[in-house]
């Protein structure tokens, strides 16, 4: 288990039941990241990759 598992498990342990709109996702990595500048290149890194999952046009421009 990579260390960062542990904050993933603790978020899906207090909140897994939870439904949330990607609009108050991304209200709550703005914060995050207004609180944590520090992070704002990993937070980006992950809303576009979470932004782009199902885009199959980027899959192939990383072969």
């Amino acid at each position: 288990m990579y260390f960062t598992d542990r904050g993933i498990e603790e978020l899906e342990k207090r909140r897994g039941e939870e439904e949330v709109t990607l609009e108050w996702l991304a209200e709550q990595l703005r914060t995050f990241v207004d609180l944590n500048p520090d992070f704002e290149v990993p937070v980006e890194r992950l809303a576009t990759w979470l932004a782009r999952l199902d885009d199959e046009d980027d899959e192939d421009d990383e072969e």
